[in-house]
């Protein structure tokens, strides 16, 4: 394991694209559907158990919260999404800053979409993938709480997602993860330290926040 996951701290918070940090370095989004255990993912991943917040309470996360893991290099939990109970509107505003962070956002290096293995690809999912598709961002999926099943039909549903991605012609990588039990955590990190600090993915150029 890359020892940089686990010194890993809150930088800061925010709610429009006039809050996002600098666009210097590397970082990596993480999104998923609200109760999808993405902020739970984000904390096995750091070996954390509080950076990033979670409850049991869906749509807890409303902003845009970034880690550093160093001065070049960010991981950044995204709102949650899909959560019927938080109103309409609320759900526009987030989905418009979503969208907009995801397709101007030019040191994103890559998008992990975390997904209950349980309840994979519902329409909001299938709608952060087009994001990711259109702008051509590289995108892995976790499939989370894979514990809460067998390890065969765990593995049918991960050739499922990858089947049905292929069908959309949309290229991912697809794996089990379990934050419960630290299942995929090497898979995940190979994933991260690839997007994150291999050589062969070029710095982008800075460049100023497209505002809101």
């Amino acid at each position: 394991m890359n020892p940089v996951y686990s010194r890993a701290e809150f930088l800061t918070s925010a709610a429009s694209l006039k809050g996002l940090p600098p666009e210097t370095g590397r970082e990596v989004a993480f999104a998923g559907r609200s109760n999808s255990g993405k902020s739970s993912a984000v904390n096995t991943l750091c070996q954390q158990r509080a950076l990033a917040r979670t409850s049991k309470t869906p749509g807890r996360t409303q902003l845009i919260n970034f880690f550093a893991l160093d001065e070049d290099h960010r991981l950044v939990d995204l709102p949650g999404y899909g959560y019927a109970k938080v109103p309409e509107a609320v759900r526009r505003r987030w989905g418009h800053l979503m969208e907009q962070y995801l397709a101007g956002r030019e040191c994103l290096r890559g998008l992990i979409l975390v997904m209950d293995i349980r309840h994979p690809l519902t329409k909001h999912d299938w709608q952060m993938v087009g994001w990711a598709h259109q702008r051509q961002l590289p995108l892995h999926v976790l499939l989370t709480k894979a514990d809460k099943l067998k390890r065969g039909p765990a593995l049918d549903t991960v050739r499922q997602v990858a089947s049905a991605l292929g069908a959309e012609d949309v290229e991912a990588t697809v794996q089990p993860f379990s934050s419960l039990k630290k299942q995929g955590v090497d898979d995940a990190h190979s994933v991260l330290d690839h997007w994150l600090f291999s050589a062969d993915q070029p710095e982008a150029e800075a460049s100023e926040s497209p505002e809101q």
